[in-house]
């Protein structure tokens, strides 16, 4: 009987200490909770991209996996011409991005200090584009520089003065890639004024700086992180940009994303659109990493 007793009582304590098993147990509901998101990355990201990296290292024009190895696609791209492709998109890319921070700074310190209620109207004033179809609002601006069209027309009705249009030149592509990722620049960088603090820059008003020494020691560092997120943003979107190329650009300029799709679709030549793929993630991943580590995020963070 006393040994029956002391079996149950054995059964009825606790294998552990309870807040150690219910940690265990909210770990283990975590980990299942989230094994859709990750499943959904595994297919939705990390499987295409192996697939890409894999045809890269396929015989040209190819359409199967399981060929014997090649850098053939690899020695055509350093060979060729394609380095006049990256040269556009990411020289593109680059002035997009500049044109975007001086634009969209000012916007952002008014909606983030200066324009109190007028704020959220705005806002919905730049968000509203976002609702319409990126194809759509180019045609619109083709229609508006087109020769004869809104602008030219209106001038030459007007003052009788025929003027060349802008299209089909790099100036107009890069015009709509501004316009187009405006949004990715501004919301970002707005965050990043938001979080300077007001008392900080009347703190510096009192200590006799001037508002050139408030922008440049207090609110440009302390909004570094939302300009640096909104930067690489646009740039990664911009690089891959090719709409605004063959719309406003009537493909006067041959950007990277267009190789990679003639290599796709006309071409037939899967490890070859693989190989330029896989250059530019390489290209940009690491322009990327370069930047982060040159502006240290960790310092403008305030982790240290």
């Amino acid at each position: 009987m006393a040994e029956l007793v002391d079996s149950a009582s054995h059964m009825a304590q606790p294998q552990g200490r309870p807040g150690v098993n219910l940690g265990r147990w909210i770990a283990a509901a975590g980990r299942r909770h989230s094994l859709p998101i990750l499943l959904l990355l595994l297919l939705g990201f990390v499987a295409p991209l192996l697939t890409i990296i894999g045809f890269s290292f396929m015989p040209p024009r190819t359409f199967s996996l399981w060929q014997w190895p090649s850098l053939e696609n690899y020695r055509v791209i350093i060979e060729e011409t394609f380095y006049t492709s990256f040269l556009w998109s990411l020289g593109m890319a680059v002035v997009t991005v500049a044109i975007l921070i001086a634009i969209c700074y000012p916007v952002a310190y008014g909606l983030a200090k200066t324009f109190g209620r007028w704020s959220n109207l705005v806002t919905l004033l730049m968000v509203l584009p976002l609702f319409v179809s990126e194809n759509v609002r180019l045609y619109g601006w083709v229609l508006f520089f087109i020769k004869g069209g809104v602008l030219l027309g209106t001038i030459k009705s007007l003052f009788g003065i025929e003027l060349d249009s802008i299209l089909f030149k790099p100036g107009t592509i890069i015009f709509g890639m501004v316009y187009v990722y405006l949004p990715f620049m501004l919301f970002p960088m707005t965050l990043g004024v938001s979080m300077v603090p007001r008392d900080l820059v009347d703190a510096a008003k009192d200590l006799g700086a001037s508002r050139l020494q408030i922008f440049r020691e207090v609110e440009l560092p302390l909004a570094m992180p939302g300009i640096v997120i909104g930067s690489l943003l646009t740039f990664v979107l911009a690089v891959g940009a090719i709409a605004e190329a063959k719309v406003l650009g009537g493909q006067s300029v041959i950007p990277v994303t267009h190789d990679i799709e003639i290599a796709f679709t006309y071409a037939q030549n899967w490890p070859l659109g693989a190989g330029i793929s896989v250059m530019l993630i390489l290209i940009v991943g690491a322009l990327v990493l370069a930047v982060l580590r040159r502006f240290d995020l960790d310092r403008i963070l305030g982790r240290r």
